[in-house]
């Protein structure tokens, strides 16, 4: 199979985009390429479905291919991808309960698209939560071939790459009274090869996941410091060490006596999930 062409202004476009799902990994909508939606995590109780908005803010048509997949976290807070020939009897059931429709779109420029989900849990699961991840990639649009305006030299190989866009959400279905609790440990500032870090441990335990936004106070003082938004801990984990980078004049305002908060998003009330006191050296 021949490899495809990257061009180096969409290179460039590719690490632009990256850079900004940096910082709206936690809005209430993402972006990748020209593909935005919304929302960007959904959570079902098996009697009602739901649906995600896909939105082309590109300038050309586009198509995405919409799939499941299986993902786990690690105490890293990182997301493994999972072959679903090693999946665990609940992240089967997980995929054997999702329906979703369509599985392909085609967008227009400025024109959105609902995927509709929903969710049938089989009566002999057991409580608790069930977590599949849905993927919208991008489909290249087929480039027509054109002649080399310098022939590669005798003997040699040109390979041409196309990136291909996506954008992961997890879909996350609960079934039955699930409860979860959460604490806040250790936090602290790291040094590191690559510059100052603010760290800090999430702990969960129970039979639901903890989502929320991490706030860092000084005592007296109702402006946070730091802010880290849309933070999961899934139940396959029962720690999270969080590390975020920050600059050196921000580990210097951060050192001394804090308050560290994780609360629910602000869309879902904003409630303190979980908090402790420290003092940053």
């Amino acid at each position: 199979m021949p490899l495809v062409l990257v061009a180096l202004r969409r290179a460039r476009g590719a690490i632009l985009a990256a850079a900004s799902i940096a910082c709206l990994a936690a809005s209430p909508a993402s972006a990748q390429g020209d593909l935005l939606i919304a929302p960007t995590r959904l959570v079902l109780d098996g009697r009602r479905g739901g649906e995600v908005i896909l939105s082309n803010v590109g300038s050309e048509e586009a198509t995405y291919r919409v799939t499941l997949e299986l993902r786990r976290m690690t105490p890293d807070g990182e997301l493994e991808p999972v072959d679903e020939a090693a999946a665990n009897v609940a992240e089967k059931a997980a995929l054997e309960m999702i329906r979703y429709a369509p599985r392909r779109v085609t967008l227009p420029p400025d024109q959105p698209q609902a995927v509709r989900i929903s969710a049938r849990p089989g009566p002999e699961l057991p409580d608790g939560e069930y977590r599949v991840h849905m993927s919208f990639a991008a489909i290249p649009r087929t480039q027509p071939v054109v002649a080399e305006q310098q022939p590669a030299s005798p003997g040699g190989l040109t390979i041409n790459l196309t990136p291909i866009y996506g954008i992961t959400m997890p879909i996350i279905v609960r079934k039955g009274a699930l409860q979860v609790t959460a604490a806040l440990a250790n936090p602290r500032l790291e040094t590191g090869g690559d510059g100052p870090a603010f760290a800090v441990d999430i702990t969960r335990s129970g039979t639901a996941s903890l989502y929320g936004d991490l706030l860092v106070y000084r005592p007296g003082n109702d402006e946070p410091l730091f802010i880290a938004r849309g933070l999961g801990v899934y139940p396959e984990i029962q720690t999270r060490h969080s590390v975020f980078a920050i600059s050196p004049d921000h580990a210097a305002a951060l050192r001394g006596p804090v308050r560290v908060e994780f609360r629910q998003p602000l869309d879902d009330g904003g409630s303190q999930i979980a908090s402790v006191d420290a003092v940053l050296n």
